[in-house]
């Protein structure tokens, strides 16, 4: 088996998983943060922030250990937008508000049974390639241009000048120490055990593109869980696959839906549910075309940036989680927010 067909697999078992823990265990940005501000409920939350610190740890582990170099990630950039990552960020976490869900959670809902999201998701990737080659790009790209900062790092470790694997441990644990300081999620396994897992999966990523797909006259990209991009991609291969290969993102993509497919369907929670109204559909556009540009404006998803993102410490990912977080509150709970029905 080759190098590049060792990286697809590998993606396909990683969507997998994260189709099927993401079904069972419902692990969702929006509904922790959603449960947070209107309910007063941290767990989903700290499953989420869980994740965040394993996928953190894990990820530096394979740096220190020099298996993967996270300076080639994209996340390593010297010179991002100052108004475009955080403004980005916005716009997706608005646009996650009103699609009731991020791109991920969106592919869990599809293998769910959930038809709304077909709809998230189509506009998701098209609005994702308008931003990236399509008839937005020139604008995005002027609007980088004209708000580019030049960083003397690009990674926390850098900024306040310490080392990776000290920054790492300190806020790994600081992460970690905060989601099982609350004891009603230490007795919710369903959510830390859905943390755990998909937080695994980020240096499961990094290992698959960077160790396994490692070839020096053909080398893969190295990427890890990121939706936004990959959406578009999947799109765009159902249309033009022939004479072109699987990528990593791809695969993912579609292991995703079938993991949760396979998962709906042996828990017995699949159930097919469609609009409810016009008002909802309109919703759901919006959300998903917000989700796509605000995505590529801001290099990442909640899981790009929020967790594969944050595995390489990189400012930008700070700064897309800020932007993602208050997107997310006007949409929930701030002066923007919309009724879901």
């Amino acid at each position: 088996m080759s190098h590049t067909e060792l990286v697809v697999w590998s993606a396909v078992l990683i969507g997998l998983v994260f189709g099927a823990t993401g079904q069972a265990t419902g692990f969702c940005l929006l509904r922790g943060l959603a449960n947070c501000w209107a309910l007063g409920d941290t767990r989903k939350l700290r499953g989420f922030v869980l994740a965040m610190a394993v996928a953190l740890l894990g990820s530096q582990t394979l740096a220190v250990a020099g298996l993967v170099s996270l300076e080639d990630s994209l996340y390593a950039n010297p010179a991002p937008s100052w108004l475009a990552i955080p403004l980005g960020g916005a716009l997706f976490g608005y646009g996650m508000a009103l699609a009731n869900g991020c791109g991920a959670r969106a592919l869990v809902l599809l293998g769910s049974g959930n038809l709304r999201s077909f709809v998230v998701l189509t506009c998701l990737g098209l609005a994702a390639y308008m931003a990236l080659s399509g008839v937005l790009a020139p604008l995005r790209i002027w609007l980088e241009g004209m708000t580019t900062l030049a960083l003397p790092t690009h990674d926390l470790p850098g900024a306040i000048g310490a080392p990776a694997w000290f920054t790492a441990l300190v806020l790994g644990g600081a992460l970690l120490a905060w989601a099982f300081s609350n004891a009603a999620f230490r007795a919710s396994p369903r959510d830390w055990l859905g943390g755990l897992i998909i937080g695994l999966l980020v240096p499961a990523g990094w290992y698959a593109t960077g160790v396994l797909g490692h070839d020096d006259f053909e080398p893969v990209r190295l990427a890890s869980l990121t939706f936004i991009a990959p959406i578009g991609e999947s799109l765009q291969y159902l249309m033009l696959s022939t004479g072109t290969r699987l990528g990593f993102g791809v695969s993912v993509v579609g292991g995703v839906i079938v993991g949760a497919l396979a998962m709906a369907l042996l828990r017995r929670d699949f159930t097919l549910r469609a609009f409810d109204g016009p008002g909802q559909m309109l919703r759901s556009m919006a959300g998903g075309t917000l989700m796509g540009i605000g995505g590529v404006m801001a290099l990442g998803c909640s899981i790009g940036q929020g967790l594969s993102g944050l595995s390489t410490l990189a400012l930008t990912a700070f700064a897309a989680l800020a932007g993602i977080g208050a997107g997310a509150r006007l949409g929930i709970v701030g002066p923007l927010a919309l009724s879901k029905n």
